[in-house]
Parts: C-alpha cells; structure tokens; sequence
C-alpha cells in the first residue's frame, strides 16, 4: 500500500467498487424483467419506450418522437411501423398543416401504453424492503442520480 494512501481510503474504493458492481446487477436484473415482460406485451424494448413516450392526448410528427428518444428519425420509422403494425399507433395527416404526419395513439394502443407504463415502473426487486428501507434507498438514488446520469436512462 502506498504510504500517501490510508487504509480508510483504500476501505471506501472497495466499498465503492462493491456498491457499483451490486448496482449494475440490480440494473440489469431489473432490465431483463422489463425485457421479457415488454415482450410478453408484443413489443421490442426500443418500441414499448417508444410508445411510452407518446402522449395519447397529443398527437405529434414522429420527428418530435425521434427528439425525445434522443434518435435519428429514420430509426423511429421503424419503431413507428412497428406499432402501426400492431395497430397501437396510426400515422394521420395534421389538420394544421397537411403536409405533416401525426402519430396518433388507438384505443389499443392507449390499452398497451398503460400495460408499458406498468413494467416500467415495475418494483418487484425492491418488494422485500420495509417502507424505510426505500425512503433511505429513494433519497440516495435521487442524490447519485443528480451526478450526471441522464435522465431517461
């Protein structure tokens, strides 16, 4: 051990180390859940976040789509043929300016969105938690995710 370093220094790394490898597992137990439940919805991850994104009040042009998933439109072109597909979206002309294209949430789609939004905020990692056990675990997240983590990750 290197004579500048002391051996709470060297103490906290590990610690550190241990709590971002715990945290990646978690990430990713909690992703794969999502991945196999978004599939039992039918979808691909890329199109239930897609869908998701969309406001079922609010129609708007995919390029706004392609905004807020932080893509390249021709990228959610295939996203949106994928929900029109399923019949969860429907591409229609704006009344304002009929050069432009709305996507339009159906009925099923609405239906679909809510199922969407129910795993996305699934919570069945943290079940086994006492009330303030995920206060603690939500205020510590809210402070590291402040660190520059990007908000839609």
């Amino acid at each position: 051990m290197d004579h500048m370093t002391s051996p709470r220094a060297t103490d906290r790394a590990q610690l550190a180390r241990e709590v971002v490898l715990r945290l990646t597992h978690v990430a990713s137990a909690m992703r794969h859940h999502m991945d196999v439940d978004v599939a039992r919805l039918g979808l691909t991850p890329a199109a239930a976040r897609a869908l998701a994104k969309l406001d079922p009040d609010r129609p708007i042009p995919s390029r706004d789509l392609a905004a807020q998933l932080e893509c390249d439109r021709s990228n959610v072109t295939a996203l949106v043929d994928k929900l029109e597909q399923l019949g969860l979206v429907e591409r229609r002309t704006d009344p304002a300016d009929r050069r432009v294209k709305t996507l339009v949430v159906t009925a099923a789609g609405r239906s679909t969105r809510q199922a969407v939004e129910a795993v996305l905020s699934d919570h069945r990692l943290l079940a086994g938690l006492r009330d303030a056990e995920l206060r603690t675990l939500h205020e510590l997240a809210m402070k590291i995710s402040d660190g520059g983590c990007p908000a839609d990750y």
